[in-house]
């Protein structure tokens, strides 16, 4: 569990592969899907290099309120799912951890790791979003849409995340379902300062040259793309075994992408696939 962690911000794109879409439990006011599978990911946030880890997931539904995983983070809907034509208000807590380069070793990059590890960041907020069910393709896919704002308070990197997500998932028949994911990363200044910018001490035990910029002030630091699919194994996604699959690409911006940590050691383009297996009671 703690090597999973240590790429938090790779594994939020991998665990869509165990979103089970809203529709295809909708009838059940109590339910819990259970997923384990690897996840081929950047060795740190701008990474050039991969690794393959274990991808543990947790989705269900007590008395008609969801929660969910996304890599190290839990999300609790406070409140109770409705089927008023379709219509699903979200609104509750998240916590998680962020264990980026928090171990020199999980690095796999010389400068990047000359540079020192990180503290492990424990980020707290909330969400608030929406989801339809009944939107394009069918009277059972769904379109959720959420922001969810978090901050360290660790003594970490100890600055602000926002970050706004789009799902929409269509069921092809009882046995299986697609689903599109699209996301961003808005970070205050002192995320920046402490992952990509690179001090004069830094710069000469790691080769890499003085950067700044990226602590100048808050921004998007990324955006995301996944395609998420999943296959039950025994004919009803709403029960038993299914086999899931993504495939994702976040692609790094602005002045965090020119960052030396990413630009020179790393790169833009950030590649996560993942295969697993769930079971839902």
């Amino acid at each position: 569990m703690h090597r999973l962690h240590r790429l938090s911000g790779a594994i939020l794109v991998a665990s869509a592969a165990f979103a089970m879409p809203a529709a295809a439990q909708e009838e059940d006011h109590n339910s819990l899907t259970i997923g384990v599978g690897v996840a081929a990911v950047p060795t740190y946030e701008g990474s050039d290099d991969y690794r393959v880890l274990p991808l543990p997931q947790l989705r269900g539904k007590v008395a008609d309120r969801s929660f969910w995983t996304r890599g190290p983070a839990l999300y609790v809907d406070a409140l109770p799912d409705t089927d008023s034509e379709g219509w699903d208000i979200e609104l509750g807590p998240v916590v998680g951890a962020r264990f980026d380069r928090s171990s020199r070793k999980a690095i796999n990059d010389r400068q990047v790791e000359a540079l020192g590890k990180r503290d492990v960041a424990i980020e707290v907020g909330g969400f608030v979003g929406f989801g339809k069910t009944g939107v394009i393709t069918s009277a059972y896919d769904n379109l959720s849409a959420r922001v969810a704002v978090t901050k360290d308070v660790a003594g970490a990197h100890d600055s602000i995340i926002v970050t706004p997500q789009i799902e929409y998932f269509t069921p092809l028949s009882t046995r299986s379902f697609v689903g599109l994911g699209l996301s961003a990363d808005y970070v205050g200044k002192k995320f920046g300062r402490y992952y990509f910018d690179v001090t004069p001490a830094g710069s000469a035990a790691s080769g890499l040259p003085v950067y700044s910029r990226a602590g100048d002030k808050a921004g998007f630091r990324r955006m995301t793309a996944s395609l998420a699919g999943g296959y039950s194994l025994s004919g009803d996604l709403r029960r038993g075994w299914a086999l899931f699959g993504v495939v994702g690409y976040s692609r790094m911006l602005g002045r965090y992408a020119d960052s030396p940590v990413v630009a020179i050691a790393g790169s833009r383009n950030q590649w996560i696939g993942a295969l697993g297996v769930g079971y839902t009671f």
